[in-house]
């Protein structure tokens, strides 16, 4: 063991194949012992939560990172409703270039989320943080000015989506994993429920601010210039934070194979891999579903730029509602994740139905309801059962497939809108939806078994050497 350490401890060296080994076998072992507490019941449990549905703004540094949030989340809403609308207009409402701006946006996360968790786990989180907001808000003040001068072109729109996708590759799990120093275990689900909260009160205001603003203004460039100066209010609060105060555990060392070593961690923790599972699956055709409501809202029901933010609003105050009803609970359980997905299978059917607006902006708001149970369910699920040295790599692995189907997903419900229409879109993303439920169901029992069978392997091992 000392040995081990110690080969590790050298800068730039490289294990030879018994010290891999070794390593290997203690990994599997340590995942075992992990594997076997968990479904004994002997886990670490999470400390009983009091103080009500806001006890997270107890927190100094959590309400200085709240109310940035709050901020750059309405100009982040903002733009992306000025964002769908001009690709709309500059391609004279072609759905497939706005399936493509989607997936852009999310295919820098699928090809190399990865990367950015491991980035997370061996830097601190509050300066990668800084870095990468100053990054996002120099990209809107870019596009802003394009747009306002007339020199926006389509193909513009498609680089600030690739870069903006690049930057999140780092931010977003740096930013999830970032919580849990903020606000420590026995808060983490209500601070989880608390950011989903924030994100869609913003997704409530945004848009329709938006909508009334490029109405009255005349233009959607000025919504990419509101949102970069929404970027000043996360920086501030960052920069604001008692270091001191946050509990962020000691960075990881460089070494070779770290991003296998996350992804064999995953793969040995059922209560990691159900949810991850399952957010994958259902996720692949989720990150359309605000693509189809700008075509429900203009080429089905004629709706103009204020009333496609109406809709994008009640589909936010649905799962404004879910959020802050997760903000009671605790820890989320395995039915709450597989019932949010199978009702939002069925809700997105339901709103591809519906045969007049008012009826439709109804529907989307159990919509959300549900969509906003399977995020911080899972969130909250893959955050509690991760160690700290491991975090930031657990949390790249959910972002990725959190978001990494877009680009799959986006582009072929766009050109499923496009031949048959954006009903038949929305409802076959709502039968997908239901499939990929029962597959990560399967699949996890199936890996599931082959893991029990190899802990019982180990234990034998251990008992026979």
């Amino acid at each position: 063991m000392r040995r081990l350490h110690a080969v590790r401890a050298v800068p730039g060296r490289s294990l030879g194949w018994r010290a891999r080994l070794r390593r290997r076998r203690l990994a599997r072992a340590a995942a075992a012992s992990e594997l076997q507490a968990v479904e004994s019941g002997t886990a670490q449990a999470v400390p009983e939560a009091r103080g009500g549905m806001f006890r997270s703004l107890r927190n100094y540094n959590y309400r200085l990172f709240a109310i940035g949030g709050v901020v750059s989340n309405v100009g982040g809403w903002m733009q992306r409703t000025a964002q769908d609308l001009l690709v709309l207009d500059l391609t004279h409402g072609s759905a497939v270039a706005l399936g493509v701006t989607t997936a852009l946006q999310f295919l820098p996360l699928m090809l190399f989320g990865l990367w950015g968790g491991m980035l997370a786990d061996r830097y601190p989180k509050r300066q990668l943080l800084m870095v990468a907001q100053s990054l996002m808000g120099l990209l809107a003040l870019t596009m802003g000015v394009l747009v306002v001068t007339g020199a926006a072109q389509f193909w513009h729109v498609y680089v600030m989506a690739f870069a903006l996708g690049l930057i999140s590759c780092v931010e977003v799990p740096t930013r999830q994993s970032f919580v849990v120093e903020m606000v420590g275990r026995q808060d983490l689900s209500n601070a989880i429920a608390l950011n989903a909260s924030s994100f869609n009160l913003a997704r409530v205001v945004g848009p329709a601010v938006a909508g009334v603003l490029i109405s009255v203004l005349g233009g959607t460039g000025p919504m990419f210039l509101i949102n970069a100066m929404s970027f000043v209010a996360v920086l501030g609060g960052l920069a604001l934070m008692r270091a001191s105060e946050l509990t962020a555990p000691d960075p990881v060392p460089r070494a070779k194979g770290q991003l296998r070593e996350g992804l064999r961690y995953v793969l040995a923790r059922p209560d990691l891999l159900m949810p991850i599972l399952l957010v994958a699956f259902v996720s692949l055709f989720t990150q359309s579903f605000s693509m189809s409501i700008a075509l429900m809202a203009r080429q089905v029901f004629g709706a103009g730029a204020s009333s496609f933010g109406l809709a994008s609003s009640m589909f936010a105050v649905g799962a404004l509602g879910g959020a802050l009803m997760a903000a009671r609970r605790v820890r989320p359980s395995r039915k709450l994740l597989i019932g949010g997905a199978v009702s939002f299978g069925l809700f997105q059917i339901a709103t591809g139905l519906a045969p007049w607006y008012p009826l439709y902006l109804l529907l989307l708001i159990p919509a959300g309801v549900a969509l906003i149970s399977i995020n911080t369910a899972a969130n909250t699920s893959v955050q509690l059962a991760s160690s700290p040295e491991m975090r930031g790599r657990v949390m790249g692995i959910y972002v990725l497939v959190f978001t990494g189907g877009a680009p799959i997903g986006a582009p072929l419900l766009g050109w499923i809108s496009e031949l048959g229409g954006p009903r038949v879109g929305v409802m076959i993303g709502g039968v997908l939806t239901l499939a990929g439920t029962g597959a990560a169901i399967m699949l996890t029992r199936a890996i599931g078994r082959r893991s029990r069978a190899t802990v019982r392997g180990v234990t034998a091992a251990a008992a026979g050497a």
